[in-house]
């Protein structure tokens, strides 16, 4: 759990979603609402795939 939480591109796409968060809370809600959490949706999926692969390369090499 620990290697998820302080990945830097795990803790960038969680960052990003509080920008997504504030932009909800305070835009309008349209289209460009809905793209913008699924790309946040899509980065945080390949943040977390990268930490995964990268650790089960980890095991493999080792």
């Amino acid at each position: 759990m620990r290697k998820y939480l302080f990945s830097g591109a795990v803790l960038g796409a969680i960052f990003s979603g509080i920008g997504v968060i504030k932009s909800t809370a305070s835009g309008p809600r349209d289209w460009r609402l809905v793209l913008m959490w699924i790309s946040w949706a899509a980065s945080l999926a390949v943040a977390i795939g990268t930490v995964a692969e990268d650790a089960r390369d980890g095991e493999i090499g080792e």
